[in-house]
């Protein structure tokens, strides 16, 4: 299922990013920080977030997804901090109050809505002032990459051409990849200054036995290092409202 995929789940530098804006939110207030995910699934991200004390609202259209999340919230008695809102991100300005949220997740998400530069526009609607929108996307040129390094390089040119860097049979999966330059542009189109960009995965989806604990030690150090961040498997971009 597409919520339970890497482009959604993140790794550790995706958690350790977040982390920090959720500090930063409970120090601007003294209530629960208040969460946004938008196409959130089956709660890989809510949940784990309510655990911690947000309080969160899922904007997922899918009943199953949807069914899966509750049933992980009660496994850890955490469904009091999470609303789920069975719709998409369409109806974002009909389902969520603008300016309410502290932080907007939009993981695995752009690449699978019909329109990405409406969808964020509803995105840079729904934070505060002073919050952020986390993006988690799939990145079209580790996408080229790896199959050319797996010597399918008919696939690689194809990739490489495709403005939107998918093949026919990503067709039932994801509808796009993005670039380091063509997230940027869409995200200050809708209004959304980048505050930080990292690569996710920049080695981790390739290595078959990485040592204890020094691959993530790796992907830590390299996640802002352009140009190892522009090849990784995901781009992650902190953003906030302009202005």
């Amino acid at each position: 299922m597409r919520m339970d995929s890497p482009a959604v789940r993140g790794s550790d530098s995706v958690h350790r990013v977040l982390e920090a804006e959720l500090a930063a939110a409970r120090e601007r207030a003294t209530g629960k920080p208040r969460v946004v995910d938008v196409g959130g699934g089956s709660g890989v991200w809510a949940v784990p977030l309510a655990a911690a004390g947000c309080a969160v609202t899922v904007v997922e259209p899918n009943p199953n997804a949807i069914a899966t999340l509750w049933r992980r919230a009660e496994e850890v008695a955490v469904a009091e901090n999470i609303e789920v809102i069975a719709d998409d991100v369409d109806a974002l300005a009909d389902v969520i109050p603008a300016g309410s949220a502290d932080l907007v997740l939009a993981h695995g998400l752009l690449e699978v809505v019909d329109d990405p530069a409406a969808a964020l526009a509803a995105l840079a609607a729904t934070v505060a002032d002073d919050g952020a929108v986390s993006v988690l996307v799939a990145n079209r040129h580790a996408a080229v990459l790896h199959r050319a390094l797996s010597g399918r390089f008919d696939e690689a040119r194809k990739l490489l051409a495709d403005p939107d860097g998918v093949l026919p049979e990503d067709a039932e999966a994801l509808l796009r990849r993005f670039d380091v330059d063509g997230l940027r542009t869409l995200l200050a189109a809708a209004g959304l200054r980048v505050s930080r960009l990292l690569g996710d995965g920049i080695v981790a989806d390739w290595v078959a036995d990485p040592g204890e604990g020094e691959l993530a030690e790796f992907e830590l150090a390299a996640a802002g290092t352009p140009p190892l961040r522009d090849i990784a498997s995901r781009l992650h971009v902190v953003a906030r409202r302009a202005g």
